[in-house]
């Protein structure tokens, strides 16, 4: 059922994390185009096509040249696209990664964003030999919030987001603290 040119990273018993690629536009526009799903990661309430492409383009090369992304992920009964899960470095030099997830809103409410942060906080650890997880989200993103408390995620402190000018709350995972 997956397309032939997916690369696929990680499966959970829901979900298949797949690598995006210039194919992959329309689905870049269903996520990153729709401003109810924007407005928790972006200073302005939509991204304009132009930053659309500029944002998928660059997923595609942190993967060319770090061998990680936001990966995109599907439901893996139906390959329906329900957003993106994954790491971008931080401090790859001290094996520091930084943990995001964003889903189209069809999918909020459901468990995937769990899931998927879960499988990819356990790559990290166990296949990347990471030391420490970073992420941080919209001060007013309360499922987020619970979503890194739950996975074992320690609030560090607030600091300026430079897309949205809020202080955003910013948290830890050392490898050791783990909820696997």
């Amino acid at each position: 059922m997956m397309d032939n040119r997916r690369t696929i990273v990680l499966e959970t018993d829901r979900l298949v994390f797949t690598t995006w690629d210039e194919g992959d536009r329309a689905l870049a526009f269903a996520l990153w185009g729709d401003h109810e799903v924007t407005k928790w990661t972006s200073g302005s309430e939509v991204l304009s096509e132009e930053e659309v492409e500029a944002r998928l383009t660059q997923e595609i090369e942190r993967e060319k040249q770090e061998g990680v992304q936001y990966w995109a992920i599907f439901q893996k009964n139906s390959d329906v696209f329900i957003g993106c899960c994954g790491l971008c470095p931080y401090h790859p030099e001290e094996k520091i990664y930084e943990l995001g997830f964003l889903l189209t809103r069809d999918h909020w409410g459901q468990g995937y964003a769990q899931e998927a942060a879960l499988a990819v906080v356990s790559y990290a650890f166990d296949k990347l030999e990471v030391e420490t997880l970073v992420a941080e989200h919209h001060p007013d993103n309360e499922a987020a919030y619970h979503i890194l408390i739950k996975l074992g995620f320690e609030q560090m402190h607030e600091r300026p987001d430079e897309a949205t000018g809020n202080m955003q709350p910013f948290y830890r995972l050392k490898q050791n603290n783990t909820v696997r």
